[in-house]
């Protein structure tokens, strides 16, 4: 089973940039066998993902936005709905593909399966390395989340130097032709 994930490398969105990024470096952290496919350069991509997003899922205006995940031709959802899945440790379930032992949704399956049945599901140390893995994977994507406001701080705060430093040069200017214009009035007003 490949899972597809319909992204556009040329978006002008930053939004759209930041989600795709998220979803993928997510699928990345879990390492989930995935296929970027790009709906920017690819009109058959983009007219497929179009045409496979069931009506009920797609916005407003008929276009489905990316990122779209599907789990080979069977859709699984659009951001919102995998961040949601994402936060209630159900992203293989929402992928279509069955929990690692030892994932966090695998132990909440077993722990449902205990209920049902009465009997005690099988503990691993995986659970714990997995956690670690997701935990690590969410520290990083957190980080650039701050390195990228960060940068865009520092470049507001560049800009903004820019301009105040232009703005002082322009008064600069104005002051000198002020006094340039009273000086030429006091030599005529002396002659």
């Amino acid at each position: 089973m490949v899972i597809k994930v319909f992204l556009a490398s040329s978006s002008g969105s930053t939004a759209i940039k930041k989600k795709q990024q998220d979803v993928v470096g997510f699928l990345e952290a879990l390492k989930v066998d995935y296929a970027q496919l790009d709906i920017a350069c690819n009109e058959e991509n983009r007219m497929w993902m179009r045409q496979n997003v069931p009506e009920e899922k797609k916005p407003a205006n008929g276009i489905p936005l990316p990122p779209q995940i599907f789990n080979e031709e069977s859709y699984c959802g659009d951001y919102d709905t995998f961040f949601d899945a994402k936060e209630d440790n159900l992203v293989y379930s929402f992928l279509g593909l069955p929990p690692p032992p030892g994932s966090k949704e695998a132990v909440q399956a077993d722990k449902a399966d205990i209920v049902e049945n009465g009997t005690h599901a099988e503990e691993t140390n995986a659970e714990g390395n997995l956690d670690d893995s997701i935990a690590h994977a969410e520290e990083e994507e957190e980080q650039e989340e701050a390195d990228d406001d960060r940068e865009e701080e520092d470049l507001q705060s560049e800009e903004e130097e820019e301009l105040r430093q232009l703005e002082e040069e322009e008064e600069a200017e104005v002051q000198e032709e002020e006094e340039e214009d009273l000086e030429e009035t006091q030599e005529e007003e002396a002659e």
